[in-house]
């Protein structure tokens, strides 16, 4: 049977399916955040009188969790609709699948012997399954859920020691997402409403949570050390990863990781960095 709590702070009514506690649910990071920035957001229509629903402003009205998976005993996805209407009856799509957030990492290799200004960089790529997506090799960006939203750089780290194999202290990590941010908020085009929305990439934000702060690093290695990326085995077994890493190069990683929306974005950010002398 389903069950309904009110929230203690949003004041709302949280319907749960059969087997989800309110406790569970009210630790579950992206459900915080994913509530705290749509209020925030909601709240921005009242406050500016340039915002187009400013006149007729959308409210949460109610949230209802259909389904969620278990990873160990705690939540690691969660499905629900929420109610956004406005007074007059209109609403928005609500139907939300919550999964938190994700790091990439666009980790370039340069040749010892290469110029200091050289444009000789290859990327590591992953290969491995992804059955959401229907591939058993499936090329893309290294990356990996973050537990606690705060953690990113340390996320982005461990990841790259599990999949890629190298040691890399999070000091060494270039965070894409706030440097190109950091252009944003000191122009004079800031999108209306977006200063409370975290920094990263949205794959699908028609529905779903997640967002994806990327980071660059750059490591100079021996040329003959190279050759010995591509087809090298990695990945935690015990976890179910099965990952081969494939080495690109930079100019070609477009073509190679077209399917991945991640690579390309940080190519974006990396190419747009680079044009604006932020990096």
């Amino acid at each position: 049977m389903s069950s309904t709590f009110t929230h203690p702070r949003a004041k709302i009514p949280v319907t749960l399916p059969e087997g989800l506690s309110q406790e569970q649910v009210l630790s579950f990071h992206p459900f915080q955040t994913w509530l705290s920035t749509l209020q925030n957001s909601l709240a921005l229509q009242s406050q500016n009188p340039s915002h187009p629903f400013h006149k007729s402003p959308y409210t949460l009205r109610s949230v209802t969790i259909q389904s969620y998976d278990l990873f160990g005993k705690r939540i690691g996805f969660l499905k629900l609709t929420s109610n956004v209407s406005t007074s007059d009856g209109e609403s928005l799509p609500g139907a939300v699948f919550l999964r938190g957030a994700s790091v990439a990492m666009l980790v370039m290799l340069i040749p010892d012997d290469a110029p200091t200004n050289t444009d000789e960089r290859y990327v590591l790529l992953t290969v491995q399954p992804r059955i959401a997506a229907g591939s058993l090799e499936f090329v893309e960006l290294p990356a990996g859920m973050v537990d606690e939203e705060d953690n990113f750089a340390g996320t982005a780290a461990k990841e790259i020691k599990e999949e890629l194999g190298l040691e890399i202290h999070k000091s060494e990590l270039m965070n894409l997402s706030d440097l190109a941010a950091g252009i944003v908020e000191c122009g004079e085009d800031k999108v209306l409403g977006d200063g409370n929305l975290p920094r990263g990439v949205y794959p699908s934000p028609g529905g779903c949570d997640e967002f994806i702060p990327i980071f660059a690093h750059e490591r100079r290695i021996p040329r003959a050390q190279l050759g010995e990326w591509t087809g090298k085995l990695t990945g935690l077994r015990e976890e179910g990863e099965k990952i081969t890493l494939k080495l690109v190069r930079l100019q070609d990683v477009w073509k190679e990781a077209a399917r991945d929306g991640k690579t390309l974005a940080a190519l974006a950010l990396w190419e747009g960095l680079r044009r604006e002398g932020k990096i």
